[in-house]
């Protein structure tokens, strides 16, 4: 059977750690259960800490490791599975902490020559960045978190929109819950197609989710210091429906249209065209969730005519289109 390493610390998210755990003991068991038949266990778990103490969730649960990752007989196997769970605290707090796990994991990757399988949940992607692990490599963390990751990791090739992300030999995850659609796929990954398929039916989980998009806000696209690009934005609040142009968000910001662009890029990650059709987007969103209005009133409101062109600009940014975005989340 496949051995899977779920690595916990001080501050981790414990429903990630125990969620996860739950997840791979019961591949080719739960279903067999149901159906009467004889369980068939595809995976084994350790919890292991850095020093093999019990360690304190986020929640406020104590859990007690299985060992230390310190001892050479815990030492991952070539091809092993090693997860990192999500940071619940602080994160550069926790990074601060945990010095050792970040050297544990920078040397265990080199000793295997890149072999040992790593995963991350959510801001657990943090700690394997801060090891050096995701440097040109395409990876995911929680949305809130992206523009904070990037301005730490700037070699990693975040997607944040992205739910999962596998760039061999690592997988990551994006925010909070998304260590189920991650565990179903390293199942599928290690154990098959049909046990992956079994154990989704079993937990009742949506499996085969791409995105987190549909789960994302504005308000990672404020947090910086320019005064000028955060009054624009600010003003585009208002005027989101209105016709905008970019001579129209110059003048207002006394800057040249080049600078505009420059500047407005550097703060938010956008063009002001493109953060203008995420606000527009979120606008609809908040309409899809909240009222009943017709998608073609949605469009109209929200400034734009063609309701086509609106639903695959929807799709392209929320990863469903506008009938399928109310029918997940509207009221």
């Amino acid at each position: 059977m496949q051995t899977v390493t779920v690595i916990g610390f001080d501050g981790a998210l414990g429903s990630a750690i125990t969620g996860i755990i739950d997840l791979f003991r019961l591949a080719g068991v739960t279903w067999a259960r149901i159906n009467n038949e004889e369980p068939t266990p595809k995976f084994t778990t350790r919890l292991l800490t850095f020093d093999g103490q019990p360690f304190r969730c986020i929640n406020g649960i104590t859990l007690l490791p299985d060992g230390a990752l310190t001892d050479p007989a815990a030492k991952p196997a070539e091809n092993s599975l090693v997860m990192i769970p999500t940071i619940g605290a602080p994160i550069p707090r926790v990074l601060n902490e945990n010095r050792g796990l970040v050297d544990w994991l920078a040397q265990s990757s080199q000793q295997n020559n890149g072999q040992v399988r790593l995963a991350s949940n959510c801001t657990g992607a943090f700690l394997l960045a801060e090891a050096g692990l995701l440097d040109g490599r395409e990876a995911t963390t929680h949305w809130g978190f992206s523009e904070q990751f990037r301005q730490r990791y700037p070699k990693v090739d975040l997607h944040p929109e992205k739910l999962i992300t596998v760039d061999e030999p690592v997988a990551c995850a994006g925010g909070g819950m998304a260590w189920w659609d991650l565990g179903i796929y390293l199942v599928e990954r290690y154990a098959g197609a049909q046990t992956a398929r079994e154990l989704a039916k079993a937990f009742v989980v949506d499996a085969g989710r791409t995105s987190q998009a549909p789960y994302s806000a504005l308000q990672a696209r404020r947090y910086h210091s320019d005064t000028a690009i955060m009054q624009l934005q600010e003003w585009l609040d208002q005027h989101y429906s209105q016709p905008v142009t970019l001579q129209t968000l110059a003048a207002l910001s006394g800057l040249t249209e080049r600078s505009l662009i420059r500047r407005f890029k550097a703060a938010t990650g956008d063009t002001p065209t493109s953060y203008l059709q995420v606000l527009r987007i979120e606008s609809a969103r908040q309409f899809l969730e909240q009222s009943k209005l017709s998608v073609d009133e949605i469009t109209r409101r929200i400034g734009y005519e063609d309701v086509s062109s609106f639903s695959r600009l929807f799709s392209k940014h929320t990863g469903l289109a506008p009938g399928a975005y109310r029918s997940r989340f509207g009221l």
